[in-house]
């Protein structure tokens, strides 16, 4: 009988040599098996942490990217892998990856896949590898592509329809259609005929008039004043007047009595909306050749048209710039944003709401040259002025009255200019520099007081202004990381600012800005001020309608209803007692009950 030992390698065929098994050792796994436990912490366990998701989305995205490539540094360098499989192990890595990118839906590329598609398949590779760690090489290597290939190769399966608010993906069925597919697929409905509308008077009256004519209302500040609202929904909720689908965007309302404009997406096309608002049925559409695929926002226009000086003014998502004739849709001019401020589109599209005051139309561009902020004649098209801004931004120009002068406030990457409305000219400049985007607006308190929110744990600055030689002068009263708004924009209210704080709502004092309370979550919601009621009504992202004490002693919700189905980040409106209220799938209308209803009810 031989001297010799035979050594079996458990999971593989047969019996090796002592110098075969040297070749084939076990493949060292604790690494990877420590780094796909932290890749799962780093994507799941920030939505634990104080501030939610939406606060750390850094860590969910970038660290399990970070996982992915120590454990290819794992495989090349301390796997004990033999040189020819760490080759082919990686090789096969990039191979597998390629052949999922090029069979994927286009929008599970880019945020899809540094979010999904490659930490699942480097995970599942890394677990390979440790579950086969004994057996041979080809067996061993082969098994963990297999894997490595499936992680991947899920995600040819889904479709991508944008990130929420917390920034996690909105993945369906590849297979499944979209809503944006359903509206285009059903018949078309028939158009609200024009006898079905006001008379030409009080059509010329509401226009001239508009109760709320554009994005965030007319100071952009979303605050409204009407009937006190009755609170008991549970006795008399809400009554749905209609409820229509609609075309991708992230557009408001704009409301000049029974009409209501918006837009929309609508295949290849962008699409311009005017809804009859006791009916939902279309009036009269007007269409472009243009459309924006955003993988994070999803497709569609951002900004929402305004109503002023006779006219429709429309911002294109690709930089369409036009002046609309609000009755019948017909173009009356129309300009080129990339041309006339020599820039590109943006990342996320053009999203600045026009402004019009004193016979101009203002809008925010981010070119180059001093061409940030655009002012065009509203009656020709022509340019009238040009200002510098900030390259950057997704804000709008708001006017506002300050310390006397009636001044267009443009919050940008840079900080906060002021401008004369007329001229362009500069009045102020405040520099509070950020290299994240920046998609809020300016909150003026009384009139020398200004808030400027900023996402991205940056916080919220208060600035006072004043007076000096003439020139306008800001000093810094305080800054404050308890409300740090991303793309939720504040109201104020007797002397409080309300707003969502990373995932949850929040109230500061706006003397100190230190926090009042915290509580309720709504995710990335908008918030609209009923200024007459004290209240606060929240379109939750989740198409909630929530409504909320103004009160700064304690979070109090007092009624809540579901009014939409699908991600809602569009701003709601209220004209008296009805509620407008749009997402990027469906729109509608609810009127909402009086508090003297409740009385009479109780009679």
């Amino acid at each position: 009988m031989s001297d010799k030992t035979e050594s079996t390698v458990p999971g593989a065929s047969g019996t090796e040599s002592p110098a075969n098994l040297a070749k084939f050792r076990p493949l060292r796994t604790w690494p990877a098996l420590l780094l796909v436990g932290l890749m799962f912490v780093l994507r799941f366990g920030p939505e634990f942490l104080p501030g939610g998701l939406s606060t750390y989305w850094m860590l969910a995205v970038f660290g399990p990217l970070l996982c992915c490539l120590l454990l290819l540094i794992w495989w090349l360098v301390a796997s004990r892998a033999t040189w020819r499989e760490r080759v082919f192990g990686a090789l096969g890595v990039v191979v597998a990856l390629g052949i999922t990118l090029v069979l994927v839906d286009p929008t599970m590329r880019g945020p899809g896949t540094s979010y999904l598609t490659l930490p699942m398949g480097m995970a599942l590779f890394g677990l390979g590898a440790a579950w086969r760690r004994n057996d041979r090489p080809v067996s061993r290597t082969g098994i963990a592509l297999l894997l490595a290939l499936a992680g991947f190769g899920f995600s040819v399966l889904l479709r991508n329809e944008g990130m929420t608010g917390s920034y996690a993906m909105s993945t369906h069925w590849r297979w499944s259609p979209t809503a944006e597919e359903v509206l285009l697929a059903a018949p078309k409905p028939k158009a609200a005929g024009k006898t079905e509308l006001a008379d030409s008077g009080k059509l010329a009256s509401a226009l001239a008039n508009p109760e709320w004519p554009g994005f965030r209302g007319a100071d952009r500040a979303a605050h409204a004043r009407g009937p006190q609202l009755g609170t008991n929904w549970t006795a008399l909720p809400p009554r749905l007047l209609w409820k229509v689908p609609v075309g991708p965007a992230w557009s408001s309302f704009a409301v000049a009595g029974k009409l209501l404009f918006t837009q929309e997406q609508r295949g290849p096309k962008e699409t311009v909306v005017c809804y009859d608002g006791e009916t939902g049925r279309e009036v009269w559409t007007q269409q472009i050749e243009a459309r924006l695929d955003d993988p994070l926002g999803g497709p569609g226009p951002r900004a929402t048209p305004t109503v002023g000086n006779g006219g429709l003014f429309v911002t294109g998502a690709t930089g369409t710039f036009q002046r609309l004739n609000p009755i019948t849709g017909e173009v009356v001019w129309k300009q080129d944003l990339t041309k006339a401020a020599a820039c590109k589109v943006p990342m996320w599209g053009f999203a600045a709401s026009p402004l019009v005051t004193g016979g101009v139309v203002i809008v925010y561009a981010g070119g180059t040259e001093g061409k940030q902020v655009l002012a065009f004649d509203a009656a020709s098209g022509a340019l009238r002025w040009s200002a510098a801004a900030g390259n950057d931004s997704y804000s709008s120009p708001q006017i506002n009255n300050i310390l006397g002068e009636d001044l267009v406030l443009m919050l940008s990457n840079e900080g906060l200019v002021m401008l004369d409305p007329a001229s362009g000219k500069e009045r102020l400049k405040y520099d509070w520099k950020f290299m994240n985007y920046r998609a809020l607006q300016p909150l003026v308190i009384g009139n020398d007081t200004i808030l400027l929110p900023t996402g991205m744990n940056m916080g919220t600055r208060a600035i006072r202004v004043a007076k000096a030689n003439g020139k306008l002068v800001a000093e810094e009263l305080w800054t404050s990381r308890s409300l740090k708004p991303d793309f939720s924009d504040l109201v104020s209210y007797q002397g409080y600012a309300f707003g969502v704080d990373g995932g949850l709502f929040t109230c500061i004092d706006l003397k100190t800005g230190e926090r009042k309370w915290k509580g309720g979550r709504y995710g990335k919601g908008q918030t609209l001020l009923l200024e007459d009621s004290g209240l606060m009504l929240i379109a939750a992202e989740s198409g909630q309608v929530v409504l909320v004490r103004a009160d700064p002693n304690e979070h109090v919700e007092v009624a809540s209803f579901q009014a939409l189905e699908g991600k809602t980040w569009n701003h709601p409106v209220v004209i008296g007692d009805r509620l407008y209220l749009r997402n990027a799938q469906e729109a509608g209308s609810y009127q909402l009950p009086l508090a003297e209803a409740k009385t009479a009810s109780t009679r």
